[in-house]
């Protein structure tokens, strides 16, 4: 592994892996965000390739098969490199896949993974210490397979040095909306998500969609009452409160909250709140007080602390990295 990695300068041309084996959920996902013409976004969008582990036809999950364009030499010339699954969590990676890859990370490329597609990359040895992370159903035997690496299943995606990783199929659409908000901004990383109808920012991780069925009743009130937070994020809002405008006690409040989201009243306000904070650094020019008390943390202190635990981050820095607004 190389001691210091200097990425690519211009992380705009896009390859996606085809295999034998394709998974198409997850293939169809990165050409969604990457692959598409969008000429409203402007000349500088992405540009994409299919390029496929060996020449020929391709199977692909579903009884159809995929013929690419390029091959291993365009894969590796790309400066994100996108493996859209794997056919399977204990197949082999062909060396010459692995020694592509390597150098392709060598020369300042960001490698990207989607679900098993992890396997790729742990294959490289690049993973070797370093957190990533996989669908849940996959990490044990991740973990197995590649003692060195560090499998973090309760994250829906990981970023270290250049490769990045997601969590189940879905989780791959959250990391692409990522790559676009550190490539074009906050602003067309929201348009792209409105489009796909997902939010910008997912909190949360992979725990809650484990085992955790909601009674469509249940979903419906939650539903009313998580707009009503929301409006008032700049208030008190205790349990109390919360129980109240659901029409519970406070001990089945409680209960049926932790069922529904898998996670606590408190902590579920606090992400909203983080979330509130970081719109705020994205797009206005309010000061960190403000934003402070704007989100409900009412202190720059709470903000802070709040803010570096859930994103691990410091606003200022958040803001340096993804404002696109002048702060007066």
């Amino acid at each position: 592994m190389p001691n210091q990695r200097i990425p690519h300068p211009d992380p705009r041309s896009v390859a996606v892996l085809a295999y034998d084996g394709l998974c198409t959920f997850e293939f169809g996902q990165v050409v969604e965000v990457f692959g598409l013409p969008r000429p409203e976004m402007g000349p500088d969008w992405y540009r994409f390739r299919v390029c496929a582990e060996r020449p020929g036809p391709l199977r692909a999950v579903g009884g159809f098969r995929v013929e690419a364009d390029g091959g291993p030499a365009e894969l590796g010339a790309a400066a994100t490199i996108v493996i859209p699954g794997w056919r399977g969590i204990d197949a082999p990676v062909p060396d010459e896949l692995v020694e592509t890859l390597r150098a392709a990370h060598a020369r300042g490329s960001r490698l990207v993974s989607v679900c098993s597609g992890v396997v790729v990359l742990a294959a490289t040895g690049l993973l070797d210490g370093r957190r990533c992370t996989t669908h849940w159903h996959y990490a044990d035997r991740l973990a197995a397979r590649f003692p060195a690496v560090r499998v973090d299943p309760d994250v829906l995606y990981t970023e270290a040095d250049g490769i990045f990783t997601s969590a189940g199929s879905a989780a791959g659409l959250d990391l692409c909306v990522h790559l676009v908000r550190r490539d074009f901004g906050p602003r067309i990383a929201n348009e792209i998500g409105r489009r796909l109808v997902l939010p910008p920012h997912r909190e949360g991780g992979q725990a809650q969609f484990i085992d955790r069925p909601v009674a469509e009743r249940e979903d419906s009130r939650f539903a009313r009452l998580f707009d009503w937070m929301r409006a008032r994020l700049g208030e008190r809002i205790t349990v109390d409160r919360m129980a109240a405008e659901a029409a519970m006690s406070r001990r089945s409040f409680i209960r049926r909250f932790e069922a529904a989201t898998g996670t606590s009243p408190g902590d579920w306000l606090t992400g909203e709140r983080v979330r509130r904070a970081a719109d705020l650094l994205e797009t206005s020019g309010l000061g960190i007080e403000r934003v402070a008390t704007e989100s409900g943390f009412g202190t720059a202190d709470g903000l802070r602390h709040h803010f570096r635990s859930r994103l691990g981050i410091s606003p200022t820095a958040y803001r340096r990295q993804f404002a696109r607004v002048a702060v007066g």
